[in-house]
C-alpha cells in the first residue's frame, strides 16, 4: 500500500494550478455530500441500529484515511460523519427533493471539478489512477490543514517533490 506522502503527491501532480485547487475545494466537498445523500437510501436495521450504503461506504473509506495518517485520518473520520448525518437528513425529504439535492449537488461538484481542470490544462487524477477519487476529498481536507499551518512536514515532503 502506497504512503499517504506518495498517494498526495501522485494528486498533487495533477493539482498545481492554485484555481484548480480552489474549485476542488469547492467540488469535492460538493461531490462528497451528494453521494453520502444518495447512498442514504435505502436504510436497513441491524440490531435497532440504522444501516446505509453511505455508512458502510463512509465507514470503508474512514478505515482507509486512518491506515494512511492517523490525524488527518481522525478528521476525514469526523467530516464523513458528519456527511452522512447529512446525507441520511435529506433521504428523509421527499424522493424528488432528495434526487434534486444529490444529483445537482453531484453535476454542480463535477462542473467546478472540469473547470479547475481546464485551468491546470491537465485530466483528472482518477482518469489515470482509480485510487483518485477516494485520495480527492483527502487532498482536499490536506490542503486545508497545509493552508492553517499544520501538518507542515508532510506538506514539506509533497512539495519537495515537485522542486527538483
Amino acid at each position: 500500500m502506497k504512503t499517504i506522502t506518495e498517494h498526495l503527491i501522485g494528486y498533487a501532480a495533477y493539482h498545481r494550478n492554485q484555481r484548480n485547487i480552489i474549485t476542488h475545494l469547492i467540488g469535492i466537498p460538493m461531490i462528497v455530500i451528494a453521494l453520502e445523500i444518495l447512498l442514504s437510501r435505502p436504510t436497513w436495521f441491524i440490531a435497532n441500529l440504522p444501516i446505509s450504503p453511505a455508512i458502510i461506504v463512509s465507514a470503508l473509506a474512514a478505515l482507509f484515511y486512518l491506515k494512511l495518517d492517523r490525524p488527518l485520518g481522525i478528521l476525514m473520520t469526523l467530516l464523513l460523519g458528519l456527511a452522512v448525518w447529512l446525507g441520511s437528513t435529506v433521504a428523509l425529504l421527499e424522493t424528488h427533493l432528495w434526487l434534486s439535492w444529490g444529483i445537482g449537488l453531484f453535476v454542480v461538484g463535477w462542473i467546478f471539478q472540469f473547470i479547475g481542470h481546464y485551468f491546470e490544462g491537465r485530466k483528472p487524477a482518477f482518469v489515470d489512477d482509480i485510487m483518485g477519487l477516494a485520495i480527492g476529498p483527502l487532498f482536499v481536507v490536506a490542503e486545508v490543514v497545509f493552508m492553517l499551518g499544520l501538518k507542515k512536514e508532510l506538506h514539506h515532503e509533497i512539495e519537495a517533490h515537485f522542486k527538483n
